[in-house]
């Protein structure tokens, strides 16, 4: 996989880097935490500079936005039972389940339109967050600004992380891993906290 995302940036440039970042929101085993670093490394003078810092972090932030919309328009037009049948029926080609976007559901209800921002931080969240969105028919300029916005963050924070390390840029996704597993542990602890305390709260009324 590495290989074949270096060649692809390497040769499209800008336009293989916002591609790269559209096709990560469809298929999540495609890392956005390799993509990134290893496009602010090319944009390094130690790689040569062949790539600006600035029009690596526009590509890879327009691509993502992108990608969310793929999503997005599915969760506004099919609604969450029919997702969840296709999930159910054909996710298994993009490794996406109905308890996933049920999840996602969930995450949104509970956090409102800030859990757009906040989910384009967090692996696994990122790329269905936009489903629940659509699915309550949040505006479309509400989403584009929280998208934006969060993948903004994440991939100004790769891409920059890539440019410093140089040809570690690879330590980017070593060291994000344990802690992508420990936010969504967390994620899910608060979850379950939650509905315990609902669940306490309904026995007594």
């Amino acid at each position: 996989m590495l290989e074949w995302i270096t060649n692809t940036i390497n040769s499209l440039g800008y336009l293989g880097i916002g591609l790269l970042m559209f096709l990560e929101n469809l298929f999540p085993p495609l890392p956005s935490e390799l993509i990134m670093p290893l496009a602010g490394f090319t944009s390094s003078p130690e790689a040569g500079g062949k790539l600006s810092l600035v029009g690596v972090f526009l590509a890879g932030v327009i691509g993502s936005v992108l990608g969310g919309l793929v999503w997005y328009y599915p969760g506004k037009l099919l609604g969450l039972e029919r997702l969840q049948e296709l999930a159910d029926r054909y996710g298994k080609w993009v490794t996406i389940s109905s308890k996933d976007i049920t999840k996602a559901n969930i995450w949104f209800n509970r956090q409102g339109s800030k859990a757009v921002f906040i989910g384009r931080l967090i692996p696994g969240v990122r790329t269905l967050i936009s489903v629940p969105a659509g699915i309550s028919n949040m505006p479309i300029i509400t989403f584009l600004l929280y998208t934006g916005l969060g993948s903004a963050l994440w991939v100004g924070l790769l891409t920059y992380s890539g440019y410093v390390l140089g040809k570690q840029y690879e330590l980017v996704e070593r060291y994000l891993a344990p802690v992508s597993k420990i936010v969504l542990l967390a994620i899910a602890l608060i979850f379950v906290w939650w509905v315990v305390k609902r669940k306490r709260y309904s026995q007594r009324r």
